[in-house]
């Protein structure tokens, strides 16, 4: 069985697909693409026009949910509890993960304060809602690596990028968050999920578009250089 994992370098969704491949050890491929340039081939085989896709021997699979799923069902199936309820509450934080990286998006490419601001602070109070629910760990369903492992996890990749000067982790609020967020940045699987210049093409993404927040780094950048 071959699987070729079709990209685009700095798309946290591509990235949740990535994380299980790497940490579940299965041998793939990697084609990356312009999203904004896509080839006439993958808009042919991509119903939603958007990444991730994974090809399994020629067959199309979309959405990172739907292939993280398949992954740990044909490779043991140990990243989802065993138990129905279990089961569906941890799909149920996979797509409240999804609605924050969305959040994470508008935030990141909003053209003003205002609309920033907005979208900053649903991210906050979100990380606080997690907060509420993580337990001990050491990861989000206590000593079992999931699934929502992998859905959070570039959320805290993209959040690392900007660094402390525009985190969305309070650490005095949220410990658990915090830790669990260090813990999923040590993490191999999670390490090795981007590009070596992924950062350097995520800070290029946010100058191309002209966001609010661009601005705002790029300001405290020189600043820091003149000290």
């Amino acid at each position: 069985m071959s699987f070729e994992l079709v990209s685009f370098k700095t798309c946290p969704f591509v990235q949740r697909a990535a994380i299980t491949l790497g940490y579940k050890n299965v041998e793939h491929t990697v084609t990356f693409i312009d999203l904004a340039d896509p080839p006439a081939w993958f808009l042919d085989i991509s119903p939603l026009k958007k990444v991730p896709l994974l090809k399994v021997d020629g067959e199309i699979l979309f959405e990172s949910a739907v292939i993280n799923e398949y992954l740990d069902e044909i490779t043991g199936g140990e990243l989802q509890p065993k138990a129905p309820l279990e089961r569906a509450k941890n799909r149920a934080w996979i797509e409240f993960a999804s609605n924050m990286l969305g959040n994470s998006y508008m935030m990141t490419n909003a053209l003003d304060k205002e609309k920033y601001e907005k979208y900053c602070s649903t991210l906050v109070s979100q990380m606080h809602r997690v907060e509420k629910c993580l337990g001990e760990g050491p990861w989000f369903s206590g000593e079992q690596f999931t699934l929502v492992d992998t859905a959070f996890a570039p959320i805290f990749v993209h959040d690392a990028v900007a660094d402390y000067h525009f985190s969305l982790i309070e650490s005095k609020s949220m410990p658990r968050v915090n830790d669990w967020a260090k813990r999923l940045l040590a993490l191999p699987a999670v390490k090795n999920s981007v590009v070596p210049d992924f950062d350097s093409l995520y800070l290029a993404g946010l100058e191309k578009a002209n966001s609010y927040i661009w601005h705002q780094y790029a300001a405290i950048s020189d600043q820091e250089k003149t000290e």
